[in-house]
């Protein structure tokens, strides 16, 4: 496999309108979707397809009710660092699998009491 920094590089830029960053977003959440196959391969993840999908949808809903242009501007700028560090391999499995843990929702598995944490192992 051939090395290309430059591989999906852009420049850095500012949206003008409300407009424009909708368009801006848009283009990256189509991005992510088109290649969520190529990263399960890539990675060799035993994950579908559709549970890739909608982990970058949440993502990216995550940030829905964002009403400042700045802030949307930063957001972008970071989803499209994340989107060439992943495609073009910079990353490692862990990194890519941070998105799936189970402990990211802190009330999903808390334990009933404190003996039953300490006995898990738990802190």
């Amino acid at each position: 496999m051939v090395i290309n920094p430059t591989y999906l590089a852009q420049k850095t830029c500012s949206s003008t309108s409300w407009k424009d960053a909708q368009r801006r977003v848009i283009h990256a959440y189509r991005q992510w979707l088109r290649s969520a196959p190529e990263i399960q391969q890539m990675y060799s993840l035993n994950l579908p397809v559709s549970q890739l999908r909608t982990k970058i949808r949440q993502e990216f809903e995550r940030h829905r009710y964002v009403n400042k242009l700045p802030v949307v501007d930063m957001l972008l700028f970071q989803s499209h660092s994340e989107f060439q560090e992943t495609l073009n391999y910079w990353k490692q499995i862990p990194h890519v699998m941070k998105y799936f843990r189970e402990t990211e929702n802190p009330t999903a598995r808390l334990p009933a009491g404190f003996m039953q944490g300490f006995l898990e192992g738990r802190n």
